[in-house]
């Protein structure tokens, strides 16, 4: 782990790492221990049996339909929803296309650009309304917006997570390929604690929380915000939309018992989401017990950071795909080059790459249950994390 400006030395720095590294390990293997039960191979309406593919273990970043399962939300509209995990090597709008599961979570971006290959996918409902995705450096790196990139070592993830890292650049006037060193960067924050990379991608709601959850070893105690610099790219007038629910077109387009059963699940998945609004310790606690294991100050920090991306939601209620979120999503997409010069998209999707006939629907469906879809007095409450997130 990196540490403050010139009162480290050399075996401080390798203890460090191997603090963070066995800590990192040893939470993924948790995770991986606890997230086996989802099994399921998908196949449609019938018998009121749903999978809903997601795109990573169960996590807080997916709480809303965790609590759908638990609360029976999902059993209210004669739905048996299994929650299927997602992991490194599973892309979860490729899995919907092939008739694994019957709907899937996914950003928008990718999906936009699974469809543009072929793949029959259609966004049902967005639900996170805001971008997660921040760059973070330490405070004495004097890195507060994209301009000061320049000559430093960023970190980015790729595998499609770094177009708003380089439309926040480009809109910056900095070159991603000549005026910076590009790292590439796990799906952590070690990177940076150990200081090879001067700015380090991370989600607000996840690897935000990692090195807040991380000792400085110049104090002996927990890093706090203050010793950190954000730029959240939702600020910087860059962010795409990411987590949305996904459907097979052609089933919508045919199958008069999918587009049923897609209103009621889309209802009821969004209920789930009102749910942990509203309660987020219970969402916290259904969350652990639905078999994450990385910690309870980490799961109840990455729902009030997740409710922070969907409340408040637009007028119309949770869900609406908003248009002129979609259309910045779209031509960055279009017009945002990464380092290999390549765009997430060719082109503009067509007209039938999302619709608004399901949200609206269940929309519908939970105002006459007097449901609160818009959050419009939501505030987010002040989560205290724990060493490692426990």
């Amino acid at each position: 782990m990196r540490g403050i400006r010139g009162m480290g030395n050399g075996n401080t720095r390798k203890v460090r790492r191997a603090a963070v590294v066995g800590l990192a390990v040893a939470a993924a293997l948790a995770t991986a221990t606890a997230c086996t039960t989802t099994t399921d191979s998908g196949g449609g309406a019938s018998g009121g049996k749903v999978t809903l593919q997601l795109q990573w273990f169960k996590q807080g970043q997916f709480a809303g339909y965790i609590a759908a399962v638990d609360k029976g939300f999902y059993n209210e509209q004669g739905l048996d929803v299994t929650l299927k995990d997602g992991g490194t090597d599973i892309v979860p709008q490729t899995v919907l296309a092939q008739g694994q599961a019957d709907y899937a979570v996914a950003w928008v971006p990718k999906a936009l650009q699974s469809r543009e290959q072929g793949a029959k996918i259609t966004e049902i409902a967005q639900v996170f309304q805001r971008s997660g995705t921040t760059q973070v450096s330490f405070k004495d790196k004097n890195i507060t917006d994209a301009a000061q990139f320049k000559g430093r070592k960023i970190g980015s993830w790729g595998f499609g997570n770094e177009f708003e890292l380089f439309a926040g650049m480009t809109r910056a006037g900095v070159n991603p390929g000549g005026d910076i060193s590009l790292v590439q960067q796990q799906f952590d924050m070690n990177a940076l604690l150990n200081g090879d990379i001067d700015a380090a991608q991370a989600m607000t709601y996840n690897e935000y929380a990692q090195v807040l959850e991380a000792k400085n070893p110049a104090t002996g105690q927990l890093y706090q915000p203050a010793d950190f610099n954000v730029i959240k790219w939702q600020d910087a007038g860059v962010g795409m939309l990411q987590d949305a629910l996904w459907a097979n077109s052609d089933k919508l387009a045919s199958d008069k018992a999918y587009q049923d059963q897609t209103t009621k699940f889309v209802a009821a998945s969004l209920k789930g989401w009102v749910y942990c609004r509203d309660h987020l310790t219970e969402c916290r606690d259904v969350t652990v017990k639905a078999g994450s294991k990385l910690g309870a100050s980490h799961q109840l920090w990455q729902i009030n950071e997740v409710n922070k991306l969907i409340w408040p939601s637009p007028s119309a209620g949770i869900g609406t795909i908003d248009k002129s979120s979609f259309d910045q999503t779209v031509a960055i997409a279009t017009g945002t080059k990464n380092q290999d010069g390549k765009t997430v998209l060719t082109k503009a999707p067509d007209a039938d790459a999302t619709t608004g006939t399901y949200v609206t629907a269940a929309q519908d469906l939970l105002k006459k249950q007097g449901v609160d879809l818009v959050g419009a007095g939501f505030a987010p409450t002040t989560v205290t994390l724990s060493e490692g997130g426990n």
